[in-house]
Formats: structure tokens, sequence, C-alpha cells
């Protein structure tokens, strides 16, 4: 029995001895945790229960150039309620209250929120939806609400604070003022103005916000303020005009649904400051319906075709290898390079004609017989030329996707050089721009050879004080001679005014116009896919010209037509002719007494009238009514509001031009 009683007391020892060593080690254990890791641990902890929450900077508002407003961002608010919060006391001495006012807002039983609320607390809910997406307004209203206004820690109010971009245009240039974009993988980008310049002006500073761990991966905010307040991104006004905006979208519009074409584009440019006055961009949607899909102006590199027979004379002429007197035989209407053909649109062909009338008719013949027969020794000489003229380099505009321009060059390894290249570059294939860089060129034109760079700010502004203003960029002072300019403008002249031009059916005794006709074949390597670009630039009024246009529409119905002049041609027309003589205009002067047959006779003077006076109502029904008001007094207007709720009429209607400090009526629900 000793024996036995020896070993089983041994074993008691070692069970104890066992236990003391695993009690030293939990000891040193805690010891190390508590003061070596300590901090570690406890940060992990905090960094798990407690974080710091980015407070968005509202981004700056973007400006019409006459003050109207194209984009702002709304402040939006979700209310929600922490039920653990209030104490029992407080919070069944306002919670029929708090009932009656949810009811009340939301329109359905206060007995049903009651019983909601009170659930809330009995399940321990920290953060119950009571608002989402609601307007500054309403979320002063939700603070009034009983118990809600005891604020975050004695009524358990939470305010999730979020802003949401508005365009008061609608989708009117869209693709040019930006918008937010998230693609697959949550990036986000902003097209447009507001890419171009948010970063440096829109975007703003923003702020910080602790919040505090609550369950169930929710958050509240632990001060009833933030830590950081975010600051407001700076205000940028465009050169866009409203007034020629809303003409040329729906002169375009109009057009492109006519033909049934799958997209199409237009830009207006001041001539002497490059300023874009309007630019719209249009592309068919699934469901047929047309939308700014794609800033094609900017983006969509294309071959231009006859649209460059402008760039080909002006090469010829500056070098001196050809004169508008100049005779070419357009050879029957057919030229053949190696197994390719060159022909015009009229069987026959035009005979022996000037290089002017070649130009004048569109003959693809005529010009590619003056180009290559003055070129063909040394095509180099061609290359550079257009080089010179500033035709190879990108605009290197703000607005991200610009295209690239692209010109065939014998020196350069896989510069599409071939044995047709000068041939057909003559007549606009091969060679390929963008809708506003071919306008670029012809804007030089208008402008006696200054090419001015496209620009689409005037200045930017902080509570009305001007922080940076933007003048015109020149990119080529002259770009070639007086001589070939004049000849260059007389051309484009007659395109119009000739009877036999290919924009006659264009001509008005009214007003005067320059320009040339595009008509391109797209996919033209698959005759199942033949499609065709038509496209008309140019400029108005022609003597002192005062604004450049370019109109490109892709793939209109071929069934119904497909030439510039009767698919582009009028859409440019339009525009002109609207700008020169548009009837509220004519209105307003008539207040200045001045006579509408006098203005018609000087457009500057009447052009000075139009930009005083022009600006355009949005339709503001559906909004809150902060919401609302915050809109139309950033244009201008004094607003008088009834009701509280949302705007469910207003006496300006919607399109309507009006005047700074001119007052609006507002019925809210």
């Amino acid at each position: 029995m000793e024996g036995k009683e020896k070993n089983i007391l041994n074993r008691l020892y070692f069970v104890a001895g066992c236990m003391f060593i695993f009690a030293l080690l939990i000891t040193f254990k805690l010891f190390k945790i508590q003061f070596v890791q300590g901090e570690v641990y406890r940060g992990l902890a905090e960094e798990r229960t407690i974080k710091n929450v980015v407070i968005p900077a509202n981004r700056g508002n973007v400006y019409a150039a006459d003050g109207s407003l194209l984009a702002t961002s709304v402040p939006k608010y979700d209310i929600r309620f922490d039920a653990l919060t209030p104490s029992r006391k407080i919070f069944d001495q306002y919670i029929s209250g708090l009932a009656d006012s949810l009811a009340s807002y939301h329109g359905k039983s206060a007995s049903t929120y009651k019983q909601n609320l009170r659930k809330a607390r009995a399940d321990k809910n920290r953060y119950v939806l009571l608002a989402r997406d609601i307007s500054y307004s309403d979320y002063l209203r939700f603070r009034s609400f009983p118990l809600l206004e005891l604020g975050a820690f004695k009524g358990g109010l939470i305010v999730e604070q979020t802003t949401k971009r508005e365009y008061p245009m609608g989708g009117i240039a869209q693709r040019t003022i930006g918008y937010e974009r998230t693609d697959d993988q949550g990036n986000v980008t902003r097209p447009g103005i507001d890419g171009a310049f948010g970063a440096k002006y829109l975007r703003g500073t923003d702020g910080r916000r602790l919040k505090q761990r609550i369950g169930k991966g929710q958050w509240k905010p632990i001060e009833d303020y933030n830590q950081i307040e975010p600051k407001d991104g700076y205000d940028v006004y465009t050169t866009i005009d409203v007034n020629i905006q809303d003409i040329a979208h729906h002169a375009l519009l109009e057009q492109i649904e006519y033909y049934k074409a799958d997209h199409g584009c237009v830009v207006v440019m001041d001539v002497k400051t490059g300023e874009i006055k309007a630019i719209s961009n249009l592309g068919k949607g699934k469901s047929g319906k047309y939308y700014e899909r794609r800033n094609y102006a900017v983006w969509e590199s294309h071959e231009p075709g006859s649209t460059f027979k402008l760039m080909a004379v002006a090469a010829g002429l500056e070098d001196r290898v050809i004169d508008t007197s100049d005779i070419v035989d357009t050879n029957g209407g057919i030229l053949r390079f190696y197994n390719a053909y060159v022909r015009d649109s009229r069987d026959g062909g035009y005979g022996k004609i000037s290089v002017s009338k070649a130009f004048e008719v569109s003959s693809n013949t005529g010009i590619v017989q003056a180009i290559n027969e003055s070129y063909k020794d040394d095509p180099r000489k061609f290359v550079k030329r257009l080089y010179a003229m500033n035709l190879k380099e990108k605009l290197e505009l703000p607005i991200i996707g610009e295209g690239e321009p692209v010109i065939p060059d014998p020196d350069i390894k896989n510069g599409r050089w071939s044995g047709i290249a000068l041939p057909w570059m003559a007549y606009g294939y091969g060679v390929s721009f963008t809708p506003l860089q071919t306008l670029t060129f012809y804007n030089a034109i208008a402008n006696e050879g200054e090419m001015v760079k496209p620009r689409f700010l005037k200045e930017v502004k902080e509570f009305g004080n001007t922080i940076e203003s933007f003048d015109k960029e020149v990119i080529n002072k002259q770009i070639c001679s007086d001589e070939t300019i004049a000849k260059l403008k007389q051309l484009l002249v007659n395109v119009v005014e000739k009877p036999h031009g290919t924009g006659h059916r264009l001509y008005s005794e009214n007003f005067s116009m320059a320009g040339k006709t595009g008509t391109c074949q797209k996919d033209y390597v698959d005759k199942d896919r033949l499609n065709y670009i038509s496209s008309f630039v140019g400029f108005f009024p022609a003597e002192q010209p005062k604004y450049s246009c370019i109109v490109v529409i892709h793939e209109p119905d071929k069934s119904v037509g497909y030439y510039g002049a009767d698919v582009s041609g009028p859409v440019f027309k339009k525009i002109a002719q609207k700008i020169y003589t548009d009837t509220p205009v004519k209105d307003e002067i008539s207040v200045l007494d001045v006579k509408v047959a006098d203005v018609e006779e000087d457009f500057e003077r009447y052009y000075d009238l139009a930009q005083t006076y022009l600006t355009i109502m949005p339709d503001v029904k559906g909004l809150p009514a902060m919401d609302a008001i915050a809109l139309l007094e950033n244009m201008g207007l004094r607003v008088k509001l009834r009701g509280t709720g949302n705007i469910k009429a207003q006496s300006i209607s919607k399109g309507t031009k009006v005047k700074p400090n001119q007052t609006i009526i507002l019925e809210s629900s």
C-alpha cells in the first residue's frame, strides 16, 4: 500500500507542478497582453468599434456663360433612429408625438409607427430608418419632431448626409457638362467639364466625422457635429450659351429622328475667342430614343470625306502648286489608281472645270486630279504642309477622351502610307479627325488665319468672387497667308451662294452663310455594312463671321437620304437662322425701342442684346421646395413659394426666356 500511495502522491505533485507552471504561463501572457501588447490590442478594438468617416464636400456648381445653372450638388439626407439611446422615461414621454409626426409626413397610421418604434426598442434596434434621400427642408422638419429634437445623445437622432448632382437643363449637353459614372469594378469617373475641372476647382475638400459601431454592420455618429467640416468646391462658369445650346440640341434631334440616324453631333464656336457656345451629342439607345450617349464631337475620330477638301486645297494654294482658276479634267467622273477607283457622284463627271468649281460642286475627280498631279513626285511636301497647318496635332482639350488625328506619312514606319494614299487623302479618305478638330481648322479660315483652341471655361468663382479667368489660347497665329485665306473663304461662300454649289439649297437672302458639304462612305470595305457620314461645316455671317459650326450625322437611313447637303446642312441653317433672327429676342428688343428690322441688318448689335437678355427656365416640378429655390435663385430669379412640400406648379413654364431678378411663383404640396 505504501508503494501505491507514494505513486499517487507523486502524481499529485506532478499535476500540481504542471498546474503551477500553466498558471505562471497564463499570468505571463496576461502581463504581456496588458503591459506589452496592450496598446496594439486596444488599437485593434478601437478600429473595430470606431472609424473616421469621410464627409464628401459639395461639388461646385457649373454655370452657363450668362449664369444659368447647368449642374449643382443638392444635399440629401437619410434619417435614422437609435431606439436604445433615449431613457425609458423620455422614450415613453415622446413616443406618441414622434409617431404622430411620422404619420403626418408619410401619410400612414400613427398607431403603426408607435407599434414599430416600441418593437425597435424591444429588439434593441439602434439603426431604424425613418426617411431616405430627403431634401434639406424635410431634414429640418425631421429635426423638429418630438424626441428627435433632443438630438443624438438624448433623442437617438442619426443623420446621414450625401449629395446628389442635379441638372436643371435635363439631358441637354450632359456629356459635355459631365456626370458621375461608376463602372463594374466600382471605379468612379466624371466625363466632360465636371471631370476635366473637378480635381482643380469643383471637388472641394472632404470633411471627417467619427462614427461608432452599434452592431450588425451599423454605425452611428459619436458627436452631433463634424470633426472636420467639408469645404465646398469652386463654381465654374462655362462658355455655353443656353439659348444657342437649346437651338442646336433640338435642331440636331429633329434631323436625326427624321433620318433614323445612329448618332450625330453639333458644335457652335465663337470665331474670335474659340468659346464653345453649344455642343450636342445624340446617339440612339436600345429603346430607339436619342440621348447624350457619348461625346462624339470630342472623341470620335473618323474619315471626314469632302470637308477635308478645304485642307487639301489650302495646302496646294499655300505651296503655290495650284490656283483656284486652274483647269482640271474630271475624266468622265472616274479616275483609276492601281486597282482602286475615285468616282464622282455625278455620272460622267463635270468635264474640264476650274479648281474653284471642282470644290463648289465637290467633284472628287477634280480635286484628286489637282492634288495628285501637283504632289505625286513629292508627296512628303503635301504632308508637311498639312502638318504646318497643325492638322497632325491633338487640340489637348481638358475634356478627357479626345480622338487622335490621323494623316498618312511616308516617312513614318507603319504610317499608313501606300501607292493610293495621296489621291485618297485629297478627298478625305485615309485621314481621320474628330468633328471638333475639323471645326477648329474651318474656324481658323473664318478668323483670318488665326487658329484658336476651343475653350469651354470662362472663369472660376467662389461666393461670387473671381478666382481665375480664362482667355483665348492661340494655337497658330497664321496657318497660311492672307491671300490663301481670302481664296478659301470665297470658295466656301460659293458653295452656298452659287446655283451649282452643293450647299445652294441652304442659301437665304436674309442672312449669309459659308461652308462645305461632306458625304463620306463608312464601312466601305464590307459592302453589306456600307453606310454614310453626312456633314456640313462652315461659318456665319459670311462677311464678318461671328460663329463657326459643324454638324456630323452618322448612318442616316439610306432610303431617306444621306448627302451632307440634305442631312446635315439643314441643321446648320436652322441654327444660324434661329441665332440670327430669334423671335423671343425681338420681343425684348422692342421693349428697348429698337426696331427689329434695324437689328437684322446689324448682327453685332443684335448679338450683344441677345446675350444680355437670354436664359432658359428649367422644369422644377417634382423637386423639393428648398432645392427648387436654390436652383432658381442661382439663375438670378426672385422666388415666391406657396407651401412647403414638392413643387407641383411654376408660374414660368419650362423653356421660357427669363430675365435677371424676374419673379417666379412656385406652388408646392
